[in-house]
């Protein structure tokens, strides 16, 4: 969603649908201007605005979590606990942070569902007991802020394609989302709180892994992720971790990555006319250069000599 406006109601408005507690004070309506820019990647919402006014915020995201950068010449970002680096992003998921600027900012913000986040960290992790609670507002160094700069900047460009709907571009949203949340958990320090989930399987499981493989087969090109390949076979994902490792030498997020290259590769087969970018796309691959890099070190070729090979 992209649109620009002077209506103050409705910058309120449309900001509140991502953060419901975003309260906007004092704003000058002689010198409003804002720029919107939002994307949806699946329980992670990607903002990004340019706020021409006198400004006193107050964010408090509830069952959210909020990573925030304002970028402005006369920014100030402080919670309850006290000033924060107005150069650097910010975490929260609960305490208030205030902003206030009077010349301008740009922001630039990803929202996460509580649960989303919590469910990409167990994905990514492969610990079924993870959830997520923030420990410090502030990133963990200046590296790790830089970090989560350009992974913003990445996502914003990567997510424009995003508005067309199709089922094509879900598994790109979903890989986009854990993208976001892997920098976002790396950048910023966090604790994990022990939750009562199944029990992790101990004893391997050939037939198990069988029919893993056939899930993963069958819906490789949708959004799936182990989590939903663990449930699909009525494991819990640290036991079907467990179990690839003992039967086969590797992981389902492997095996899975796996079936997409071969699904890529048979669509530059076929000679269907589409780009080599539309189809690393399609299979969930955001980064051109490294599915290219993916591809060759599987089939031998870039795909572009598979696609040049076979076109029509």
């Amino acid at each position: 969603m992209r649109f620009r406006t002077s209506d103050v109601s409705r910058v309120e408005s449309t900001w509140k649908q991502f953060v419901p507690s975003a309260v906007l004070h004092d704003v000058d309506p002689e010198r409003f201007r804002f720029d919107w820019h939002s994307a949806d990647l699946g329980g992670v919402s990607l903002v990004r605005y340019d706020l021409a006014a006198e400004v006193r915020s107050t964010a408090e995201p509830l069952d959210q979590v909020l990573v925030c950068r304002v970028d402005g010449p006369d920014a100030r970002v402080y919670s309850d606990r006290g000033d924060l680096d107005a150069s650097r992003p910010w975490i929260s998921d609960g305490p208030r942070v205030h902003a206030r600027w009077d010349a301008g900012a740009r922001v630039a913000a990803l929202v996460f569902d509580r649960d989303t986040l919590s469910r990409l960290a167990r994905r990514i992790s492969g610990d079924d007991d993870l959830s997520i609670r923030v420990e410090d507002l502030s990133p963990r160094s200046a590296y790790a802020a830089a970090a989560w700069d350009r992974m913003f900047a990445y996502l914003e460009q990567s997510a424009a394609p995003l508005g067309d709907t199709t089922d094509d571009l879900e598994l790109l949203r979903s890989e986009l989302a854990r993208h976001a949340a892997a920098t976002t958990l790396a950048a910023f320090a966090t604790t994990s709180r022990l939750e009562r989930h199944r029990p992790a399987q101990t004893t391997a499981a050939p037939a198990t892994v069988r029919r893993a493989l056939d899930f993963i087969a069958e819906n490789s090109h949708r959004p799936i992720t182990v989590d939903d390949v663990a449930a699909a076979v009525h494991i819990s994902t640290r036991g079907l971790q467990y179990a690839f490792r003992r039967a086969l030498d590797t992981t389902p997020t492997e095996s899975l990555r796996r079936a997409r290259l071969d699904g890529a590769h048979r669509d530059l087969q076929s000679g269907a006319p589409s780009t080599v970018a539309a189809v690393a796309r399609r299979w969930g691959f955001s980064h051109p250069s490294r599915f290219a890099a993916a591809y060759r070190d599987s089939f031998g070729v870039l795909p572009s000599v598979t696609a040049a090979t076979h076109r029509r």
